[in-house]
């Protein structure tokens, strides 16, 4: 079965020419061009505010185009040369600026201000805008159907489902995730917990690949109700939409609905610990910066510590399918 990642990278090819023509209009090259800087002085020369920074120059530091050291940041030796408003000579930027006019626009606006650009005041204002109608619940659906297929299909191979009899699907969206797992292991059957608004979309998604007899939607907010119980809980994409504290809200409710035994599946596009090889880790983290205030995506030993607090044992990190990892903990 071959991975959709050739087709999803030349979609994120786009938010990568967007993060590369944000720091060309904010002047991060021509800063940096007369000498290194660290953060915080980076950002007081070109307006960044605090909020999305760091996943922001991180992110052009995974994209090639700064080095950082120490926590002080360079041009890349290409940046230097041509993307530095200073060297006329060879300066590139306002020709790709003029090339893709406009598209960086809602991108440079949060970097500047920290301020989500929708009007969303949090994670639950996010998903009611997005749930208000039959029609952006389908189209959020098959987002995060095109999101998570690869990581499905991996969590279905390198997880140990034959210890366990039964999943739930956490913010199950059309339920890509419990569809693909069980035609892959027959013995298996799953929950897919979501808002109301979601369960036409999964009904069909679930009996399109024939699983429709093993699963079952029940609906919920995962804020206000408890998680239904299963031997392995998966929150998949969940946790970046929200701060610190949400997260491990949702970790605690997820180690109660637990057995003794049980485990937790975390699956996103993680950052990488070191937090310069994953460009779309660090580009997703600043969509949620710009979508969802207080939402924010995280690195694989962030996870494993949120666990850790939330009474989880012997966590991992393994690497799923392009950009996409997985944590898992048990109780």
């Amino acid at each position: 079965m071959t991975s959709p990642q050739p087709v999803t990278d030349l979609m994120w090819a786009h938010w990568k020419t967007k993060t590369m023509l944000s720091a060309v209009e904010l002047g991060v090259f021509t800063a940096l061009a007369k000498e290194p800087l660290a953060a915080a002085e980076l950002r007081a020369r070109t307006g960044l505010h605090p909020g999305p920074a760091a996943d922001f120059l991180d992110a052009l530091v995974a994209l090639g185009l700064l080095s950082r050291s120490d926590g002080v940041y360079a041009n890349s030796p290409e940046a230097q040369e041509y993307l530095d408003a200073g060297k006329p000579a060879t300066y590139l930027g306002d020709s790709f600026l003029t090339q893709c006019a406009g598209l960086a626009d809602d991108l440079v606006a949060v970097l500047r201000t920290g301020e989500a650009a929708r009007a969303a005041r949090d994670g639950r204002d996010f998903y009611a805008g997005t749930y208000a109608t039959e029609d952006s619940v389908r189209a959020f659906q098959r987002d995060m159907t095109a999101l998570s297929i690869g990581s499905a299909r991996a969590i279905a191979e390198r997880f140990p489902w034959d210890r366990y009899r039964t999943l739930v699907d956490v913010g199950c969206a059309e339920g890509a995730l419990p569809a693909w797992l069980l035609r892959r292991h027959p013995h298996l059957t799953a929950v897919g917990f979501d808002l109301p608004p979601a369960r036409a979309g999964f009904e069909a998604y679930t009996a399109r690949l024939g699983v429709a007899d093993r699963v079952e939607f029940w609906a919920g907010d995962f804020f206000r109700d408890p998680l239904p119980w299963g031997d392995v809980l998966v929150l998949g994409h969940v946790l970046h939409n929200w701060g610190e504290d949400e997260k491990l809200q949702l970790l605690e409710k997820a180690y109660a609905a637990l057995p003794p035994g049980g485990a937790v599946v975390v699956y996103e596009t993680l950052i990488d610990d070191e937090r310069r090889s994953n460009a779309v880790g660090l580009i997703l983290s600043l969509i949620m910066h710009a979508e969802v205030p207080g939402g924010f995506d995280y690195t694989g030993a962030q996870c494993q510590e949120w666990m850790r607090r939330t009474g989880f044992r012997d966590t991992y990190v393994e690497h799923l399918d392009g950009p996409e990892s997985m944590v898992v903990g048990f109780k």
